[in-house]
Protein backbone atom coordinates (compact mmCIF):
# COMPACT_ATOMS: atom_id res chain seq x y z
CA UNK A 1 0.00 0.00 0.00
CA UNK A 2 1.24 3.77 -0.56
CA UNK A 3 1.64 5.95 2.16
CA UNK A 4 -1.18 9.11 2.60
CA UNK A 5 0.26 11.80 0.24
CA UNK A 6 -0.32 14.98 2.63
CA UNK A 7 -0.23 17.63 -0.38
CA UNK A 8 1.88 20.46 -0.05
CA UNK A 9 1.33 23.27 -1.90
CA UNK A 10 2.42 25.91 -0.28
CA UNK A 11 0.25 26.61 2.27
CA UNK A 12 -0.17 24.39 5.48
CA UNK A 13 0.70 22.91 8.47
CA UNK A 14 2.06 20.19 6.78
CA UNK A 15 4.49 18.88 9.14
CA UNK A 16 1.84 18.53 12.42
CA UNK A 17 -0.61 16.38 10.18
CA UNK A 18 2.43 14.24 9.18
CA UNK A 19 4.11 13.69 12.64
CA UNK A 20 -0.18 13.43 14.12
CA UNK A 21 -0.33 10.75 11.44
CA UNK A 22 3.12 8.67 12.09
CA UNK A 23 2.11 8.81 15.96
CA UNK A 24 -1.01 6.84 14.95
CA UNK A 25 1.15 4.49 12.68
CA UNK A 26 -0.19 5.17 9.83
CA UNK A 27 2.57 5.89 6.48
CA UNK A 28 2.58 9.82 5.16
CA UNK A 29 4.11 11.47 2.86
CA UNK A 30 4.55 15.31 2.39
CA UNK A 31 4.25 16.15 -1.51
CA UNK A 32 3.98 18.72 -4.36
CA UNK A 33 4.27 15.53 -6.76
CA UNK A 34 0.36 15.22 -8.79
CA UNK A 35 1.50 11.85 -9.80
CA UNK A 36 1.96 10.84 -6.29
CA UNK A 37 -0.60 12.23 -4.89
CA UNK A 38 -2.65 10.24 -7.62
CA UNK A 39 -1.32 7.05 -6.35
CA UNK A 40 -1.31 7.56 -2.84
CA UNK A 41 -3.89 5.04 -0.44
CA UNK A 42 -5.75 8.48 1.06
CA UNK A 43 -4.79 11.62 0.47
CA UNK A 44 -5.02 14.75 3.22
CA UNK A 45 -5.33 18.93 1.85
CA UNK A 46 -4.43 20.57 4.92
CA UNK A 47 -4.22 24.72 4.75
CA UNK A 48 -4.26 28.05 6.12
CA UNK A 49 -4.18 31.28 4.64
CA UNK A 50 -5.88 32.75 1.75
CA UNK A 51 -8.62 31.03 -0.44
CA UNK A 52 -7.35 32.78 -3.73
CA UNK A 53 -3.70 32.21 -3.04
CA UNK A 54 -4.21 28.34 -2.57
CA UNK A 55 -6.58 27.86 -5.68
CA UNK A 56 -3.56 29.72 -7.71
CA UNK A 57 -0.68 27.26 -6.34
CA UNK A 58 -3.37 24.29 -6.78
CA UNK A 59 -4.14 25.37 -10.97
CA UNK A 60 -0.17 26.50 -11.35
CA UNK A 61 1.61 22.86 -9.90
CA UNK A 62 -1.48 20.59 -11.44
CA UNK A 63 -2.44 19.46 -8.39
CA UNK A 64 -5.70 20.91 -8.61
CA UNK A 65 -6.07 17.83 -11.29
CA UNK A 66 -4.46 15.39 -9.25
CA UNK A 67 -6.65 16.05 -6.68
CA UNK A 68 -10.13 15.57 -8.86
CA UNK A 69 -8.98 12.52 -9.92
CA UNK A 70 -8.38 11.24 -6.67
CA UNK A 71 -11.70 11.90 -5.16
CA UNK A 72 -13.46 10.66 -8.32
CA UNK A 73 -11.07 7.36 -7.96
CA UNK A 74 -13.01 6.48 -4.26
CA UNK A 75 -9.85 6.99 -2.37
CA UNK A 76 -10.29 8.65 0.84
CA UNK A 77 -9.86 11.94 0.99
CA UNK A 78 -9.59 14.99 3.90
CA UNK A 79 -10.02 18.20 3.68
CA UNK A 80 -8.75 20.49 6.85
CA UNK A 81 -9.61 24.25 7.23
CA UNK A 82 -8.69 25.83 3.97
CA UNK A 83 -8.10 22.50 2.73
CA UNK A 84 -11.91 21.77 3.24
CA UNK A 85 -13.16 25.46 2.11
CA UNK A 86 -11.32 24.60 -1.23
CA UNK A 87 -13.36 21.69 -1.87
CA UNK A 88 -16.59 23.58 -2.36
CA UNK A 89 -17.70 25.80 -5.22
CA UNK A 90 -16.45 29.13 -4.54
CA UNK A 91 -15.81 31.76 -1.79
CA UNK A 92 -16.37 35.44 -0.95
CA UNK A 93 -12.80 35.36 0.28
CA UNK A 94 -11.09 38.08 -1.97
CA UNK A 95 -14.44 38.57 -4.28
CA UNK A 96 -16.05 35.49 -5.50
CA UNK A 97 -13.25 33.09 -6.31
CA UNK A 98 -14.23 29.49 -8.03
CA UNK A 99 -12.84 26.61 -6.17
CA UNK A 100 -12.52 22.92 -6.31
CA UNK A 101 -16.26 22.47 -7.15
CA UNK A 102 -16.42 18.42 -5.68
CA UNK A 103 -19.19 19.49 -3.06
CA UNK A 104 -21.95 22.30 -4.02
CA UNK A 105 -22.40 25.18 -1.51
CA UNK A 106 -20.66 28.43 -0.67
CA UNK A 107 -17.67 29.53 1.62
CA UNK A 108 -19.15 32.64 3.25
CA UNK A 109 -16.90 35.15 6.28
CA UNK A 110 -18.21 34.99 9.86
CA UNK A 111 -21.03 37.20 10.72
CA UNK A 112 -19.97 39.93 11.27
CA UNK A 113 -20.09 41.20 15.08
CA UNK A 114 -18.19 38.40 16.28
CA UNK A 115 -14.36 38.47 17.15
CA UNK A 116 -12.37 37.66 13.69
CA UNK A 117 -10.81 34.83 13.44
CA UNK A 118 -12.52 32.50 15.56
CA UNK A 119 -9.68 30.69 17.62
CA UNK A 120 -9.85 28.31 19.59
CA UNK A 121 -11.47 25.74 21.39
CA UNK A 122 -15.50 24.68 20.29
CA UNK A 123 -17.91 22.18 21.40
CA UNK A 124 -18.58 20.63 17.97
CA UNK A 125 -22.44 18.85 17.93
CA UNK A 126 -23.51 15.69 15.44
CA UNK A 127 -26.75 16.05 13.90
CA UNK A 128 -25.96 13.09 12.12
CA UNK A 129 -23.98 10.07 12.41
CA UNK A 130 -20.21 10.37 11.07
CA UNK A 131 -17.10 7.84 10.50
CA UNK A 132 -14.83 10.26 11.12
CA UNK A 133 -16.23 10.86 14.98
CA UNK A 134 -16.27 7.29 15.85
CA UNK A 135 -15.90 6.63 19.77
CA UNK A 136 -15.75 10.42 20.08
CA UNK A 137 -18.33 11.77 22.08
CA UNK A 138 -20.79 14.84 21.35
CA UNK A 139 -19.98 17.65 23.05
CA UNK A 140 -15.81 17.18 22.49
CA UNK A 141 -13.83 19.98 22.23
CA UNK A 142 -11.92 21.07 18.71
CA UNK A 143 -9.13 23.35 17.71
CA UNK A 144 -10.56 26.32 15.29
CA UNK A 145 -8.81 28.86 14.05
CA UNK A 146 -10.72 30.48 10.69
CA UNK A 147 -12.26 34.00 9.20
CA UNK A 148 -14.71 31.66 6.73
CA UNK A 149 -17.52 28.71 7.11
CA UNK A 150 -18.56 26.67 4.25
CA UNK A 151 -22.40 26.81 3.44
CA UNK A 152 -23.14 23.07 1.86
CA UNK A 153 -26.20 23.38 -0.30
CA UNK A 154 -27.08 19.72 1.18
CA UNK A 155 -27.39 19.73 4.91
CA UNK A 156 -26.67 15.86 4.60
CA UNK A 157 -23.41 16.10 4.35
CA UNK A 158 -23.43 17.57 7.34
CA UNK A 159 -21.99 15.82 10.22
CA UNK A 160 -20.66 17.95 13.18
CA UNK A 161 -21.73 21.68 13.58
CA UNK A 162 -20.00 24.13 16.21
CA UNK A 163 -21.76 27.18 17.53
CA UNK A 164 -19.94 30.73 16.85
CA UNK A 165 -22.62 33.20 16.31
CA UNK A 166 -25.22 30.61 15.38
CA UNK A 167 -24.27 26.76 14.08
CA UNK A 168 -21.88 27.09 11.84
CA UNK A 169 -20.02 23.44 9.95
CA UNK A 170 -17.24 21.75 11.07
CA UNK A 171 -17.32 18.87 9.24
CA UNK A 172 -18.76 17.03 6.61
CA UNK A 173 -18.75 13.63 4.83
CA UNK A 174 -20.03 12.85 1.61
CA UNK A 175 -19.03 9.18 0.12
CA UNK A 176 -15.20 9.18 0.08
CA UNK A 177 -14.77 13.09 0.96
CA UNK A 178 -14.31 14.25 4.34
CA UNK A 179 -13.57 17.84 5.24
CA UNK A 180 -12.86 19.54 8.83
CA UNK A 181 -13.38 23.28 9.48
CA UNK A 182 -10.89 22.29 13.04
CA UNK A 183 -7.26 21.07 13.09
CA UNK A 184 -7.24 17.89 14.16
CA UNK A 185 -3.75 17.49 14.56
CA UNK A 186 -4.04 20.59 16.80
CA UNK A 187 -6.50 19.32 19.05
CA UNK A 188 -4.97 16.68 21.38
CA UNK A 189 -5.62 12.96 22.15
CA UNK A 190 -9.45 13.61 20.10
CA UNK A 191 -8.07 14.83 17.33
CA UNK A 192 -5.68 12.19 16.71
CA UNK A 193 -8.50 9.43 17.10
CA UNK A 194 -10.30 11.45 14.33
CA UNK A 195 -6.88 11.32 12.01
CA UNK A 196 -6.45 7.92 13.67
CA UNK A 197 -10.51 7.05 11.67
CA UNK A 198 -9.41 8.35 8.27
CA UNK A 199 -6.09 6.52 8.99
CA UNK A 200 -8.51 3.33 8.94
CA UNK A 201 -10.77 4.17 5.87
CA UNK A 202 -7.50 4.18 4.21
CA UNK A 203 -5.88 1.06 5.39
CA UNK A 204 -8.90 -1.14 6.80
CA UNK A 205 -10.01 -1.45 10.56
CA UNK A 206 -7.38 -4.46 11.24
CA UNK A 207 -4.48 -1.83 10.37
CA UNK A 208 -2.43 -1.95 13.24
CA UNK A 209 0.35 1.06 12.29
CA UNK A 210 3.59 0.19 14.30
Amino acid sequence: MEPIAIIDYGMGNLLSVQKALDTLGFPARITDRPEEVVKASGVVLPGVGAFKDAMAALKATGLEEAIKEVCQSGKPFLGICLGFQLLFEDSEEGGRVPGLGLLPGKVRRLPSGLKIPHMGWNQVMYPRPGVLFRGIPEGSFFYFVHSYHVEPHNPEVVVAETEYGGRIVAAIEQGNLFGVQFHPEKSSTLGLKLLANFGRLVYGDSFSGH
